[in-house]
Formats: C-alpha cells, structure tokens, sequence
C-alpha cells in the first residue's frame, strides 16, 4: 500500500490495472466508496488502502486517456490519491456521486499536468525561436494560434462547471458520449445535452469576440 502521507514509486497505479487492461472499479462498490472516503476524513489508512485498491485502475485510465503518457499518468494518480487523503472531508455525498468526485479530482489534476507540459514546451520553444533566424510569416503564425488558444480558454471560462466537465472529457480527453455520461455519472441524454449546449456557447463566445 501507498503512504497516504507520502506516496511514492514503489505502487505505481500502471501494473495495480486488472489484466486486459479493463479499467473496473474492483470489488468495491460505487456505494460504499462514499464510506471509504468519510473514513480517509478520520484519518483511518486501512480505509484509503481499499479506496485505493478498488478505484485506481479507473483513475490511472482517465489520466492516461488525459495527459497519454504512462510516467505523467502515474503521477497524476499519485498526486490525485494524495489530495483525495488531505481533502476528503470536503467529498459531499449531495453533490454527486464518491466515483464522479475522485474522477473529477483526477481530471483537473492531469488537465494541470497537459498545461505544464505544454508551458515547458513553449518555453522551449521560445528559446529556440529567440535563438535562431525567424522568418516574418512564421511568426504571424504562431501568435494567430496563441491568440486561437486564448480565445478558447477565456471561452471554456465562461462555460458551467458542468458544460466545461463534459465538453474537456469529450474533446480533450477523447471520451465518447456514453463514456461522459459514465464518469460523470449522469443519464446520456444529459450528457448529450451539457455537451451541446457547452458547445453552443464556445461558438457563440468565439464568434463574437472575432
């Protein structure tokens, strides 16, 4: 088992996986893991192990789906476990499901981790950019996708908490519609709808700010 405290290499959440890949929730289920959580919030370790054992395929395959790299994928889970240990009090049962909060949890974590990624190769990149020879026409075209990436971000801002869960899962993470609803933990006709309407108001927002 994981350190709570300190989680570290030695339980990487790659090989925990059930073979064949399946990314099943374990034994566990979805309505006792809410148990588990309100036990981690007392501190008891026993109860984060088994949280741990039964959830960690699901969340080690969001982050991989998320970030598509299996070292950052399993540092994402280790930092998602890490803040399910020291924020479990603040799991309400009333505001969905325990499954939908820990692959919440791990969706912004690795949403986090794609954007760092991607800063430290800007960052590289400006200075190779900085460093040679540009020509005028190259650099029209990357601050025209700068400025396409900021008008998305400034547009996703805009969006429900909900619409923007659904429409990053759907096309960022590369989930389908039934998938959404899955971890979401909403009816697909739901799904169907938060996804459409967040994608309505991107357009709507983009479209005027143009």
């Amino acid at each position: 088992m994981i350190s709570p405290m300190e989680p570290g290499p030695d339980r990487g959440p790659g090989p925990a996986a059930p073979a064949g890949g399946t990314e099943s929730a374990g034994p566990t289920e979805p309505a006792d893991l809410a148990g588990l959580i309100r036990r981690c919030a007392r501190g008891d370790e026993d109860a984060f192990a088994t949280l741990y054992d039964a959830t960690s395929p699901r969340v080690y395959g969001l982050a991989l789906r998320v970030v598509r790299n299996p070292a950052h994928a399993e540092e994402v889970t280790q930092e998602t476990y890490l803040e399910i240990w020291r924020h479990s009090a603040r799991f309400d049962a009333g505001r969905g499901s325990a499954l939908s909060w820990l692959l919440t949890l791990t969706h912004r974590r690795a949403v986090d981790r794609v954007r760092s990624v991607e800063a430290a190769t800007r960052r590289d990149d400006d200075y190779q950019q900085q460093t040679e020879p540009r020509a005028y026409d190259t650099t029209a075209e990357q601050a025209h996708r700068g400025l396409d990436a900021q008008r998305v971000r400034k547009a996703l801002a805009g969006l429900t908490e909900t619409q923007r869960q659904a429409v990053e899962l759907a096309y960022f993470g590369g989930y389908t519609h039934t998938e959404v609803a899955q971890l979401l933990d909403l009816p697909l006709g739901t799904a169907k709808t938060r996804i459409r309407d967040g994608l309505i108001r991107l357009r709507d927002t983009m479209g005027v700010e143009r």
